[in-house]
């Protein structure tokens, strides 16, 4: 808890009111005066005090003036001349004001226990030349004066005796009437005399009624002392006061003793301490007879103090009182000191006590003691009611007091007043609670300009919204801030889309926008190798609107891929991709393969033969210039980038000639074959008989075969993987045992493997390629060789002519070092024969003698269909690559790099 030198606590009197814009003692307007009388106040008698009160409906936004009714005349009460005179008043920062006097004031018309006191309350407001004026008449009764009174009020204290003294008018302070009082001694403690006169130009009041003497002193003057009273900090006042009484001249002594101090503080109570013997004012032996506390002047009974959480206990030195902090008869205050928002509670508790000594003299005492706490932080809180999908900021900010404004919002941009904001199309609005706070709301679309965004995925905008709430305490004008940065994400990127088409020479590609910009420079559209700017855009017969833009490409364009060659086409890819720059990722991308009518082969009727060669994609490092015809000697005539022309004759070059068989070349090197077929212009005349022959015709018919292809576990091929093994891990250079078989019962049939082959693709036409068996035979040019293994006899009792084997080493494919995939895929092309009959070359058996001399440098091989052979065309799923190391090496094909392992899926 806090001790006493904590506590805040105004004596003096508030007569500025800046809560309620109500000030005292200012100059008044030269306007007309309106005259009202009671409307919205509220007075009340409570013992020795007369309360008038009126709520903000009445006081807020206006400037009063007080003035003392005194018979016919009106005396303005001046802050020093309402000290002197009893007189006090106090409000909350609403304008709820309560102004007390002192039934012993000076301007009170006084019988002893009948009170007729007058005010004028003057109402004006700047802005308005009308005062508004109220009269206000309060009779009171008070008759249970005891021998000795003390009044300790906001601003001034109080002390009064029972007198013999002559039964004269109260006697103002413009005037003394011989009789009255003469002179006044204070003990500070040194003994300080003034006469009347003098006291009241101190600032003094002194005066008679009919009954009695009073004096009353404003705290903090000259002639008073601070002591300690069983440890509570009072001020005290002592005076002798020398007076006209019947019997002659009289001398009574005074004295009164207000708190100052006395309070201590947790966050949740307040605890006021008084002392139990007052000693200033009563001596030791006095007695408690009546003790009672209230609330803003008014007295509290124990229903009260018990429903709003008062007590009232006395104790050995004290009287204590405790009061819920928050309690209802007090207020909270809001404050910004070093711009951070705190609150106090203040409250006004009464105490009145009542003491006999043993002499049976009464002294009453009571004391209007306003607390206000210590500052208590209050943090404002910020809470984001975002709702993404709504696509509106929402941010709720409180809770504060209610003389807390928002002012106005500062974002990146700048700072804009509430009205501005509003202005804007933003939502800022404050909501009143019923326990006296306020929150503020502010909402505004994720589209305003104020609103920062950025994409941390490719399909992901988050949106940000960095704002300092500007705030102002009235009356005070005291500002303070709260700064938070909502923050929301969304699914809610539209990426551009791409479209392509061809014509006879074009691709033609169509990209329309989507929603993170409408200029083809948002993002970099890059064509190929090179980047479409607003410089290139010409070449490339660029044009847009405001949802797309298009532009064409050549497909001759060194921008464009050359895939295939064909005789009369060639197949060209055009890849366009668009990035973004700032996040560094592809927002969009189109690969169009359109196949562009283009002569390769002119065959001349004079026998010469013109060709053209392209650069393929699978071939990067090829060198057009290099090129040479079968005859070595033969080059190109014209060379480009690109391509190259050779132009020969029929008779030269290594230009093979054949008649009526189909010619193949099949090699792994890249290599292009030119065919020209020229009709013979001359007739002959050919005999031809007929009979019969004695080899047997095949008829041609319709039928159902089955070839399968396994992974055996070892070399035995006793068992083989299933479905559910794979994948399979191998390491690099790890025999892999492939069996493919037949799946009949037929004696007369044998199966053979024409070719087989790996790829890095499902596709069995893709490149690159790696051929495993080529015609029957293991690649020769494997430095890893292929091995075709026999088949004498199967543990599952097939038929050896039905099965054939062979074992890999597994490889991957790279290019330049680096591995193009992780999978390969094996595919096989077979033939099944008639085992009877192999006057077919295609079934001369598993690399016959004569396929091995063709493997081994024959520039043709045969390739006819024959109605003995039936061809069948396999693939096996993909083999999957991992963990690749540098420093093994494996099999190449077209380069390969070894790695740890492989897995077969």
């Amino acid at each position: 808890m806090q001790g006493p030198d904590n506590m805040s606590i105004s004596p003096t009197l508030m007569w500025t009111l800046l809560a309620a814009v109500i000030l005292v003692c200012q100059a008044r307007p030269n306007t007309q005066l309106d005259s009202k009388t009671g409307a919205g106040l509220r007075s009340e008698c409570m013992g020795n005090l007369m309360r008038l009160s009126f709520d903000k409906a009445l006081a807020v936004g206006n400037q009063l003036e007080v003035e003392a009714i005194n018979g016919s005349q009106r005396v303005l009460l001046t802050p020093a001349l309402a000290a002197q005179c009893g007189y006090s008043m106090e409000s909350d920062p609403w304008g709820n004001t309560r102004i007390y006097t002192s039934l012993l004031g000076c301007y009170v018309h006084n019988t002893d226990t009948t009170f007729h006191v007058g005010l004028k309350l003057d109402m004006f407001n700047p802005t308005s030349p009308e005062i508004i004026s109220h009269n206000v008449q309060k009779t009171c009764s008070y008759s249970r004066w005891a021998q000795r009174e003390v009044l300790c009020d906001r601003n001034y204290m109080e002390s009064s005796q029972r007198a013999l003294v002559p039964a004269l008018k109260c006697v103002s302070l413009q005037s003394s009437v011989k009789g009255d009082i003469w002179k006044l001694t204070f003990y500070t403690p040194e003994p300080i005399t003034m006469v009347q006169r003098e006291a009241e130009q101190a600032g003094y009041g002194a005066q008679t009624t009919a009954q009695r003497l009073v004096i009353r002193s404003p705290y903090q003057s000259p002639e008073t002392s601070s002591e300690e009273v069983a440890g509570i900090p009072m001020e005290v006042l002592r005076v002798s006061v020398y007076y006209s009484a019947p019997a002659g001249l009289s001398v009574i002594d005074l004295s009164a003793a207000c708190p100052i101090g006395g309070i201590l503080f947790s966050p949740e109570a307040i605890s006021w301490h008084m002392p139990r013997s007052l000693t200033p004012v009563v001596d030791s032996s006095a007695r408690i007879t009546e003790l009672y506390l209230g609330m803003n002047g008014q007295r509290l009974d124990q229903s009260d103090l018990s429903a709003r959480g008062y007590s009232l206990t006395t104790r050995e030195f004290h009287i204590v009182v405790d009061i819920p902090v928050g309690a209802p008869d007090g207020y909270y205050k809001s404050h910004a000191p070093e711009q951070q928002y705190h609150v106090t509670f203040s409250v006004e508790p009464m105490l009145e006590v009542l003491w006999k000594a043993s002499n049976g003299q009464e002294t009453r005492y009571k004391v209007l003691f306003p607390i206000t706490t210590p500052l208590m932080a209050r943090p404002p809180q910020a809470y984001d009611q975002t709702v993404a999908e709504s696509r509106v900021f929402s941010l709720l900010a409180g809770t504060f007091l209610q003389d807390v404004e928002l002012k106005n919002i500062t974002f990146l941009s700048g700072t804009f007043s509430v009205e501005e904001c509003v202005k804007r199309g933003f939502k800022v609005l404050h909501q009143d609670h019923p326990n006296g706070t306020r929150s503020f709301s502010v909402q505004l679309g994720f589209d305003e300009d104020v609103v920062r965004r950025r994409n941390p995925e490719p399909l992901v905008t988050l949106y940000s919204l960095p704002l300092t709430l500007g705030f102002m305490i009235l009356p005070e004008l005291s500002p303070f801030s709260l700064s938070v940065e909502l923050v929301a994400s969304l699914y809610d990127v539209v990426h551009p889309s791409l479209s392509g088409d061809c014509d006879q020479e074009m691709f033609d590609i169509t990209v329309a926008y989507g929603n993170q910009g409408s200029n083809f420079e948002t993002f970099e559209t890059r064509v190929g190798s090179r980047t479409l700017t607003a410089e290139n855009a010409g070449q490339y017969y660029f044009r847009e609107n405001a949802t797309h833009f298009a532009f064409s490409v050549p497909y001759s364009a060194l921008n464009t891929a050359f895939e295939m060659l064909t005789s009369d086409s060639v197949r060209a890819r055009l890849d366009v991709l668009l990035w973004d720059p700032t996040n560094k990722w592809p927002v969009g991308d189109l690969s169009l393969i359109c196949y562009f009518p283009l002569i390769t082969i002119q065959c001349f009727p004079n026998g010469s033969v013109s060709a053209v060669a392209l650069k393929l994609e699978s071939v990067p490092k090829l060198q057009l210039d290099r090129l040479r015809l079968r005859d070595r000697s033969c080059r190109p005539l014209l060379t480009s980038e690109r391509s190259v022309l050779f132009s020969f004759t029929v008779d030269s070059c290594g230009t093979s000639r054949k008649v009526n068989k189909c010619c193949t070349n099949k090699n792994y090197s890249p290599r292009q074959h030119v065919s020209c077929y020229y009709k013979v212009d001359r007739s002959v005349v050919v005999g031809v008989g007929l009979g019969p022959s004695s080899t047997p015709v095949a008829e041609v018919g319709n039928g159902q075969g089955a070839v399968h292809m396994t992974i055996a576990t070892d070399s035995s091929y006793s068992w083989s993987y299933g479905p559910e093994d794979f994948p399979l891990p191998k390491f690099l250079q790890e025999p892999v045992f492939v069996e493919v078989s037949l799946l009949s019962s037929d004696p007369r049939l044998e199966l053979l493997l024409q070719d087989c082959w790996a790829t890095n693709s499902p596709d069995r036409s893709s490149v690159p390629r790696w051929d495993l068996i080529m015609d029957t035979c293991a690649n020769p040019e494997d430095l890893y060789l292929t091995e075709l293994l026999p088949v004498l006899s199967d543990v599952r009792g097939r038929l050896p002519a039905h099965i054939k084997r062979f074992v890999i080493k597994m490889f991957t494919f790279t290019q330049e070092e680096h591995m193009l995939s992780d999978q390969i895929h094996i595919h096989c092309d077979t033939v099944i024969c008639n085992a009877n009959d192999r006057t077919d070359g295609a079934c001369k058996g598993q690399c016959s003698n004569a396929q091995k001399s063709w493997s081994q440098g024959r520039e043709f091989k045969h390739e006819c269909w024959i109605n003995k052979l039936t061809h069948y065309l396999l693939s096996f799923t993909a083999i999957n690559i991992c963990q690749i190391e540098p420093s093994a090496m494996g099999k190449l094909g077209p380069k390969a790099r070894p790695g740890k392992r492989l897995e077969m899926t």
